[in-house]
């Protein structure tokens, strides 16, 4: 409202003008000015009273958007100016919107707009919300697979930073005492707990073939198998069982009794029934007999194996318990093929 004396402020200069006062829309400060007798840019080159919208503080993004929108009103004679509105784009503070024209000063003075030489003018602030600053999408990049495995496999061949070398049937193995021991409980006692190897960087392996000790390192270093995966002979996975149980890694075992069991034939069952009793490794001790006592004829070709006659001498037990179990096995099959 521009109080007391509406007739002696348009007297003052174009320039001047009536200040709101700083007011708070949509977390930011703002101050509406009021120039009574603004002359620049008018309508008609007259007298006209002109407002504009000032930002006072710092925008939070490049571009602040807002809307002033205003009338002039006579509150005793609910006489009004059409609304006039004006929207801006702040980008620091200080800045405006464009003038907003709102009445001549001529009307003000004669169309009934005073009210006891006041007018009255309404003003309204609309912020608009904020969008987030648009940005372009990411492009991808192609990230390579993992080469740890390759790395770590490669240093007990480079021998780089090793400090244990084992003797495995007249080959060597150097290894790391570190990785060794993360993988395998029985190496991190051997090497670190109180049965630690303290006289000498060369230990000697006995009872495991070289060819399954160098695969079990392979393995401890890269989670991997590759004899397994390319499909090798039931010899070399009955080694790696071996190594396997001996240090305690169960993955690698289960590995090897997976690759057993769906391998298993007439020369090499009664050799892995042995090796499963030895190892403890009862599912495949399970697919040994099942294979066995499949039909008569795979009962009496087993029988004749010099797997099976080794097995007397390795597992006494166990032949004894398979004789039983291939008589009562022949019988029961023998039964119901004659009904």
């Amino acid at each position: 409202m521009l109080r007391d004396g509406f007739r002696t402020m348009v007297t003052i200069g174009s320039d001047d003008c009536i200040r709101s006062g700083m007011c708070a829309v949509g977390r930011y400060e703002w101050e509406i000015c009021v120039y009574p007798a603004w002359t620049a840019g008018s309508p008609d080159g007259d007298k006209w009273v002109a407002l504009r919208l000032v930002l006072l503080s710092k925008p939070n993004t490049p571009a602040v958007r807002a809307n002033l929108r205003c009338q002039a009103v006579n509150p005793n004679l609910w006489y009004e100016t059409p609304v006039k509105k004006q929207p801006g784009v702040f980008g620091r503070p200080k800045n405006s919107t464009p003038f907003v024209y709102l009445v001549s000063v001529s009307d003000v003075q004669n169309k009934g707009y005073l009210a006891a030489d006041a007018l009255t003018v309404e003003c309204t602030i609309t912020v608009l919300k904020e969008s987030p600053a648009p940005t372009s999408p990411a492009k991808e990049m192609p990230v390579p697979s993992s080469n740890l495995p390759k790395n770590l496999g490669d240093l007990p061949q480079t021998e780089m930073g090793a400090d244990v070398t084992f003797l495995v049937s007249d080959e060597s193995f150097a290894a790391h005492k570190n990785i060794l021991a993360a993988r395998s409980p029985v190496f991190k006692a051997q090497f670190f707990g109180e049965m630690k190897e303290k006289v000498s960087q060369d230990v000697e392996v006995d009872g495991i073939e070289a060819a399954g000790f160098k695969a079990m390192l392979h393995f401890i270093y890269t989670d991997t198998v590759p004899e397994l995966e390319q499909g090798l002979e039931a010899v070399m996975a009955q080694h790696l069982l071996v190594a396997a149980d001996r240090y305690g890694l169960d993955k690698l075992k289960m590995f090897c009794e997976n690759k057993l069991s769906s391998g298993i034939t007439v020369d090499t069952a009664a050799t892995t029934l042995a090796l499963a009793e030895q190892h403890n490794c009862l599912r495949l001790k399970a697919s040994c007999v099942e294979f066995i006592v499949s039909t008569p004829e795979v009962i009496d070709a087993v029988l004749e194996t010099e797997g099976y006659k080794d097995l007397a001498a390795s597992c006494f037990f166990v032949w004894v318990g398979c004789k039983l179990f291939f008589c009562a096995g022949r019988s029961s099959q023998v039964y119901a093929w004659e009904k």
